[in-house]
Parts: C-alpha cells; sequence; structure tokens
C-alpha cells in the first residue's frame, strides 16, 4: 500500500540537511575492509550517499582515476565530455573528477551555457565527435547523477565511445581499478588543486546542450509540432532540462510552456513518491501529481527526471504507463522512419510489455530481447540493428531518421517531443494510439511486486534453470519456454522468465537489496495475471530450496 503521504510535499523537517550532505563527502573516508562502502558498479554505475560512506570524495577520486587509467588502457585518448545534474552531491563530485582528469592530462568539455547537462545530451555531444574525428582519438564521457534517486544521493557513471553506459566487461575493470586505489589510501590518483585545474587549459566549454538542439531535426518533426497549435507543458522536476525546454521552444517556435523552474538541491517542490520519499520519478504518478492536476490546461504534459534520461507522458486521460506508451511509440515510429534499415528490430528488455511482442510480428520487425539496462542496446542502437530500444522503466531512444544513431544512452527529452509529435502527426494522444492497439493486439495486465529475499536464496538465482521448473503449466496455460539467458544476446538476465501462449513472469534479484523483483503479465485479464503472480511465486519458492 502507497505510504499516506503519497503525493504530499514534504514537510520542512524531513527535507535533507544539504551543508550535512556536502561535509560528509569532503570529510568522512569509507572504512577500510567494509565491503558497503567499496566502489560498485551497479546497471547505472556507482550510486551512494556521502552520509552513509558510500559516495566521498575518496570514491569519486578513485573511481576517476581508474577511469583514466582503463581509458588509457583500451587506447581511448581523445577529450571527455562531463555532464552533471541538479542533485547536491554532484557538483562537488564533478569538481573532483576535473582534478583528476586533467592530472591525467585528459582535455574536459564541460558545458558552457548551463550548470547542468543532461545524461542524453553527453551520450549525443560523444557520437557527434566521433563521427567528425572519423577513427582518429575518441571521445567518451562521464555523467554525474544518481538519476531518479532521493535528494541525498550522488552517482557516477563511464560511457566509452559507443556513446551509451558502458557494458559490464568495462565498468568491471573499473570497479576493480578503484577499489585497488581506494584500499591503497589513493595514493595512486593524479591530482590538480582547482587553481591548477582551470590553469591547464585542459578544461574547456562547448555548448554541447546547443548542439543537441540545433541537430533534433534529424529525428524529430519539429515542424509539425509547431505548426499543431497543441497546449504542451514541460515540467523539469528541478533537473537538467530546466535550461533545455526554454531554448528549444525559442529556437523552433514550440508551444511549450516551462510548467516550473524551481531549482532546490533538496527538492522541496516534488511530491512524495509511493513509499514517502522524495524521489524525482517521472513515471510515478505520486511524483507527477502536481503536473498531473494541471493536465486539463494541456493537450500534452510531460516530465524527464534529473538527468533527464527518463520520459513521463500525461495525456488527458492521465499519466501514461511507460509499457504503453512504448508501444505506441514502436507503432508510429517503424511506419514513419521509412529510411530505417529494413533489418532494424525493436529493442526491448525481458521485463518490458509483450505488447511490443505483437506490435513487431504485425510490423514485419524483429524482437532484440536483451538483459536489464539500457547499456545492452547500445550495440544495437550503434550499428542501427535496433531502430529504438525501451525499458519498461521509462528509459528509451531510437534512431535519426536516416538510420544513424541519435544517442545510445537513454533521452527523455526525445520521447518527450516524440509524444509531441504523434499527436501532431495523428491527430491523437499517444493514449488513444495505445487503446486502438488493444484493440486489435488484446489488452495486457503488467505488474511488478517485490517480494523479500534471504541472502542464501540470492545465490541460488545462478543457479536457475528450465529444468528445475517444478510445474509444466503457469496459470492453467502450457509454458512455452523457460530461460535464464536473453535471447538477443545470450547474456544472463540474472533471474528466470517463464513464458505460456498468454502472459508470462520474470524474477531476478537487483543489485544489492534483499528483494526479488517479480513482473507478470497477462493478456487475458487483471485475475489470470494475479494467477501468474502466485504460480510464480510457488514456483520460485520451490526451485530456491
Amino acid at each position: 500500500m502507497p505510504s499516506p503521504l503519497a503525493g504530499t510535499l514534504p514537510a520542512p523537517d524531513k527535507l535533507p540537511d544539504i551543508p550535512a550532505l556536502l561535509a560528509a563527502y569532503a570529510d568522512l573516508q569509507p572504512e577500510a575492509g567494509n565491503p558497503a562502502h567499496k566502489v560498485s558498479f551497479g546497471t547505472s554505475g556507482h550510486r551512494g550517499c556521502s552520509l552513509k560512506r558510500t559516495f566521498n570524495e575518496a570514491h569519486i577520486l578513485a573511481i576517476t582515476q581508474a577511469v583514466c587509467d582503463i581509458r588509457k588502457a583500451n587506447g581511448v585518448n581523445g577529450p571527455l565530455f562531463i555532464g552533471k545534474d541538479t542533485h547536491a552531491l554532484s557538483a562537488p563530485a564533478t569538481q573532483t573528477a576535473l582534478q583528476v582528469l586533467t592530472a591525467n592530462g585528459v582535455t574536459v568539455f564541460v558545458e558552457e551555457r548551463s550548470p547542468f547537462t543532461p545524461t542524453p545530451v553527453v551520450s549525443h555531444a560523444i557520437l557527434a565527435y566521433n563521427r567528425t574525428a572519423k577513427g582518429a582519438a575518441q571521445a567518451d564521457g562521464i555523467i554525474v547523477t544518481p538519476s531518479h534517486n532521493p535528494p541525498t544521493d550522488g552517482g557516477f557513471k563511464y560511457n566509452p565511445p559507443t556513446g551509451g553506459p558502458a557494458p559490464s566487461s568495462l565498468t568491471s575493470q573499473i570497479e576493480k581499478r578503484a577499489n585497488e586505489l581506494l584500499a591503497a589510501g589513493n595514493k595512486g590518483v593524479l591530482r590538480l588543486t582547482d587553481k591548477e585545474a582551470e590553469a591547464s587549459g585542459l578544461i574547456r566549454k562547448e555548448d554541447f546542450i546547443g548542439t543537441y538542439i540545433r541537430e533534433l531535426p534529424s529525428v524529430l518533426d519539429l515542424e509539425a509540432i509547431a505548426a499543431s497549435g497543441l497546449r504542451i507543458g514541460a515540467e523539469p522536476l528541478g533537473g537538467s532540462t530546466l535550461d533545455v525546454w526554454g531554448r528549444l521552444a525559442e529556437t523552433y517556435k514550440l508551444p511549450i510552456e516551462v510548467v516550473s523552474r524551481e531549482n532546490d538541491p533538496t527538492f522541496r517542490f516534488v511530491p512524495l513518491d509511493h513509499d514517502g520519499k522524495i524521489r524525482m520519478d517521472c513515471s510515478s504518478r505520486f511524483a507527477m501529481s502536481a503536473l498531473l492536476r494541471l493536465k486539463d490546461q494541456y493537450d500534452l504534459a510531460f516530465a524527464c527526471d534529473p538527468d533527464a534520461d527518463r520520459h513521463g507522458i500525461i495525456a488527458q486521460s492521465g499519466l501514461m504507463n511507460p509499457n504503453h506508451y512504448l508501444s505506441a511509440v514502436a507503432w508510429h515510429l517503424f511506419q514513419s522512419c521509412k529510411e530505417w534499415p529494413a533489418s532494424a528490430g525493436i529493442g526491448k528488455t525481458v521485463v518490458t510489455s509483450s505488447m511490443l511482442n505483437r506490435v513487431a510480428k504485425a510490423l514485419g520487425r524483429k524482437i532484440v530481447e536483451v538483459p536489464v539496462g539500457f547499456k545492452w542496446f547500445v550495440p544495437y542502437l550503434f550499428d542501427a540493428s535496433c531502430g529504438m530500444g525501451c525499458e519498461e522503466s521509462a528509459g528509451a531512444s531510437f534512431l535519426c531518421f536516416d538510420g544513424a544513431p541519435w544517442s545510445t544512452d537513454k533521452d527523455g527529452p526525445l520521447l518527450c517531443l516524440l509524444a509531441a509529435e504523434m499527436m501532431a502527426k495523428h491527430g491523437k494522444s499517444p493514449a488513444v494510439l495505445y487503446k486502438e492497439l488493444t484493440e486489435r493486439f488484446g489488452t495486457p495486465a503488467y505488474s511488478r511486486v517485490d517480494s523479500p529475499l534471504e541472502p542464501e536464496k540470492r545465490a541460488l538465482f545462478a543457479g536457475l534453470s528450465a529444468d528445475k521448473l517444478p510445474s509444466s503449466t503457469l496459470a492453467g496455460d502450457a509454458i512455452e519456454s523457460a530461460i535464464t539467458k536473453a535471447p538477443a544476446n545470450d547474456a544472463s538476465i540474472g533471474g528466470i522468465k517463464v513464458s505460456t501462449a498468454n502472459g508470462w513472469f520474470a524474477a531476478r534479484p537487483p543489485g544489492t537489496e534483499p528483494i526479488c523483483k517479480v513482473y507478470t503479465e497477462s493478456f487475458l485479464g487483471e485475475d489470470h495475471r494475479k494467477k501468474i503472480e502466485s504460480d510464480a511465486i510457488t514456483m520460485l519458492d520451490a526451485m530456491l530450496k
């Protein structure tokens, strides 16, 4: 059940103590030998909190030096683009990273016109630079962000020359090297003072938000949006799109009104999420409740999270479920982008709605199904073997009109603007387009529950296999497939997915949390989905003994 505070603004006494957070970043040290204080790269880089000694200056010194060492070992010797969001810890962590990067002789591009740089802008900047470089010194990037996490968190991720999140093979190298440095008291870290870094000539300012905006017509029909007469509301949620929406609207004469320009690292203006925490999740009806109350003022409204890698779409019927919106997106894109290669498929994670499978079949396109994490889409977007890549947590990107990669990281502004393009071209909202898809392909019922998971059972997930299934049926239907590896690339999904003709379940433990995420979907209605969920939990209990 949601917290009784969900959807309300945080009380003043519940706001984070930003001065204490910043002081802890500089003053607290990770404890030697404490595994909880080590560098750990999950699906979205290293995340933590300075007050918990998991995101402190020592961590950023070690991670940045590790990035310098690994990029050098891999022959990456071009410039590095760095971006950050509006979380309180992002600014000092960025400054620390600049001290280490310049000490290692790395030329760093920082955004010239804004203190904040969205994740997709960095991804696009890397790709744009490397296309121009044509095989010479290649650029890469760092984004300092914990995405939509609470205000007390910090995050740090590395994007190699392919533009998107680094693969596990690379992040494991960075993690190992960073922890070696950390264990040695960071004696192997090269570092300049702020003054020395500024005087080095290696920090260069460039308007890569402007480049992103200028090149948008290669991937979106902005003329159609400008001529549509739509009333559009954009909510930055206090994040890195604060300086983006206004520039976009002015440049292309788009009918976009920026709903709020508030910027405060406590995020006091964001309604509390389902659990009563401040979480800037633009796919949450609770965090988006303030914008939802304004929906009747607009034909379409949208928002991005702090680093702008997620999208939240509000039609006049309400906040769209990401699975619903992404299904409508696929239907629109693969009929609109005539120059895309015939071989370009629809990329989805194993836990994203199977409505996309039905859409793909009708369009004559292949489904490219990968494990959870946007990093898995990077090679497919980079070589255009996927026209789009998407995940149920409201992250996606897609190709330019000519089939070239636009961004290989999740791109919130791109997906928000696409909703406006869809309305302009179809004369109906993405919600109506999705309803039409359900009339043609069926209406899926989808859910995710988090079930407690003991540490000893977590280890058993690695041994799950199809031959250990205790039943040949799921919710009364014959089981057609049971997989522990993704069909597209044979990579482990970190759990198991079991499918029938009418539905499926997937189960996986995320990161180090003591829970198991159980995803279920049925095309026979909510009662059938609940039966799938019940059978799934029974099966998992039997398999994890």
